[in-house]
């Protein structure tokens, strides 16, 4: 909480504009280059592959999720599965035994529905959909969202929350879900794979949770975190 409040205080928070990020974006495009989208169209796969992600990083995610499509042929199996079996399947990527249940239990809930209605549905209704699943947030229902289907959803996940609260993009002290309706209030229409790509990429090479490179920082005269940490007598700057 103490690096929210630093990052910038409540007094002096302004609701950001979609100008902001655009300029924000464009920094980070010549930074890092372009992301392109590829949707793939596995709802599901998707949704199990970020259950898998809790908690863990990118390699024991993807090592877990391989050796569950090597164990099992369909997700029917792995609904049916003893859950022991498909906990053992999942343990490198950890918590296996709270994770193989979750998989277990959403499997079961949508009961052979595979999905495939999320492309053309409403967003909300999609979205809402998605969430009435067992232990399935706004974060894995934009990720179903976004990575399937290229729909305009924005996941937050830790990195996009810490830079965007850095920027001042969310208000202090915001919870999760408030900073998915800001960004995606933000985010301009196609281009939400690029900013949550960029933002983590950032979040990782310079934005990161301790000592982040703020002099290095692309972003610095946007930043009132970094502002803040470079100039600490100035304070943070005016931001549009």
């Amino acid at each position: 909480m103490a690096s929210t409040r630093r990052s910038l205080p409540g007094a002096a928070w302004k609701r950001a504009n979609p100008r902001r990020l655009r300029a924000i974006r464009d920094r980070l495009r010549t930074a890092y280059g372009r992301p392109v989208p590829r949707a793939h169209g596995a709802p599901i796969d998707e949704l199990i592959l970020t259950v898998l992600s809790q908690n863990t990083n990118d390699r024991n995610r993807d090592v877990a999720y391989e050796r569950l499509r090597e164990r099992f042929a369909t997700w029917e199996d792995v609904r049916e599965a003893p859950a022991g079996e498909v906990e053992d399947a999942i343990r490198p990527g950890g918590l296996a035994p709270t994770k193989s249940v979750r998989i277990q239990e959403i499997l079961r809930a949508l009961d052979g529905d595979d999905l495939t209605w999320l492309e053309d549905a409403p967003i909300e209704e999609a979205r809402r959909r998605l969430q009435a699943l067992p232990g399935v947030g706004r974060k894995t229902a934009a990720c179903v969202l976004l990575f399937a289907y290229g729909r305009q959803d924005v996941p937050v996940d830790t990195h996009v929350y810490r830079v965007g609260a850095r920027l001042g993009l969310f208000r202090p002290g915001a919870s999760f879900e408030e900073a998915h309706d800001e960004l995606l209030r933000l985010t301009p229409p196609g281009a939400a794979y690029e900013v949550h790509v960029a933002l983590i990429r950032h979040g990782r090479r310079i934005c990161t949770a301790r000592a982040p490179r703020c002099r290095e920082c692309p972003l610095l005269d946007l930043c009132p975190y970094g502002q803040t940490r470079v100039n600490p007598v100035g304070g943070p700057p005016k931001i549009c």
